[in-house]
Formats: structure tokens, C-alpha cells, sequence
């Protein structure tokens, strides 16, 4: 029996793990993705909420915060092209909702903004 799962390429109980080992794994995000808010945990359910009966409603509020001094994933921009990047994913949502995409869109975008915000409190 151990001479036919070797053969068959299974590794056998006693042999030794793979040693290849993982450092680091970093999510890599667009500069959309990227541009979206560090909020407080109430506001950022609130974005959620609204995006999901106003597809783009809530993330049109949280391009505000940025003015107000929410940090994003993007600390080289500055503040005014974070608050259009932000507008700008929110006018791609309100636009494409119609054919569903903005609305599926919408959600998760909140929901991003409510998993960034859990992070960050």
C-alpha cells in the first residue's frame, strides 16, 4: 500500500513537509480601492447601509471624510485627488447600477469600508 500511494505521487505520513516557507503576503490595490477611507466603525456602517438602498450614496459621503482627515492607502496623493478618486468610484457605481454591476459594486465597497474601519478602531 505505501509502495502505491508513492507511486501515485501522495507523499507518505512520514516524509517531511515542502520546506518552501512564506514571508510576506501583501494585497495589492488599485488606486480606487486604494482611495477608500479609514472611518470611524458607526460611519462606516452608515456608508454601508446607504450603499446598499442608494447604490454610490454611501460612498459619496465617505469622499468627505477624506477632507476631514481620513487616512486612506494612499499617503503620497493628496488630499483633494483621494476626495475625486473617491467621487469618481461613487459616480462608476451610481452609473453602472443599472445594469446591476454598480449596485453588486456598491455593496462591497461598503463593506470594504466597514472591514477597513474594524481594523483601524
Amino acid at each position: 500500500k505505501d509502495g502505491e500511494s508513492a507511486a501515485a505521487g501522495e507523499p507518505s505520513r512520514g516524509a517531511a513537509p515542502s520546506s518552501g516557507v512564506v514571508v510576506q503576503v501583501r494585497e495589492k490595490k488599485g488606486p480606487l480601492r486604494a482611495a477608500i477611507p479609514y472611518m470611524p466603525f458607526p460611519v462606516a456602517v452608515i456608508c454601508l447601509f446607504l450603499n446598499t438602498f442608494v447604490p454610490g450614496l454611501g460612498t459619496f459621503v465617505s469622499a468627505f471624510t477624506v477632507l476631514c482627515g481620513a487616512r486612506t492607502d494612499l499617503p503620497d496623493r493628496h488630499m483633494c485627488c483621494v476626495f475625486w478618486l473617491n467621487i469618481a468610484a461613487a459616480l462608476i457605481q451610481i452609473l453602472t447600477a443599472i445594469v446591476m454591476v454598480g449596485w453588486i459594486m456598491s455593496i462591497f465597497w461598503g463593506m470594504d469600508m466597514v472591514i477597513l474601519a474594524s481594523k483601524y478602531s
